[in-house]
């Protein structure tokens, strides 16, 4: 698969991380940036960048990490056609792609344990959405973007 990623300086680190992840489970990665910790940038110039390349169809998934996962989760939802949700844990990350059919998988890099960042990775990529029950949902979603004129 192609991942689309990106991150602020407070995400850097585990934006390296999550491509070393990504690389040994043999998927190819776009970096967005930023390339490095030490400068101040500002997040949605990378969540953006991410969240256009999934909503293009140039990426099939997209990672995205701030200090909290907010700042990146606010930015790429504001593309249409992404839906970004937040993992905190294994849970969380099979959850959003199994109900809300998640393309953009937002980590924060003060809230996220390290420990956990594999297997939190490689279930959002591995998880089917459910559609069913879950399909109609998503569909409002889609709906309201349109209306929107997203």
């Amino acid at each position: 698969m192609k991942i689309a990623v990106g991150a602020d300086h407070k995400g850097f680190d585990f934006k390296e991380k999550v491509k070393a992840i990504l690389g040994k489970l043999g998927h190819s990665v776009t970096d967005f940036g930023t390339n490095s910790a030490e400068q101040s940038v500002d997040y949605p110039d990378f969540g953006l960048k991410v969240a256009h390349a999934v909503a293009e169809h140039k990426a099939d998934f997209g990672i995205t990490v701030c200090w909290t996962g907010n700042g990146m989760n606010i930015a790429a939802n504001k593309v249409h056609g992404i839906r970004a949700g937040m993992a905190l844990n294994v849970e969380m990350a099979q959850l959003t792609r199994a109900h809300n059919d998640a393309n953009v998988l937002t980590l924060a890099g003060k809230y996220t344990p390290e420990n956990q960042l594999e297997a939190i990775v490689s279930t959002f990529l591995a998880t089917p959405f459910e559609g069913g029950r879950h399909e109609k949902r998503v569909e409002k979603i889609g709906e309201e973007e349109d209306r929107e004129g997203r």
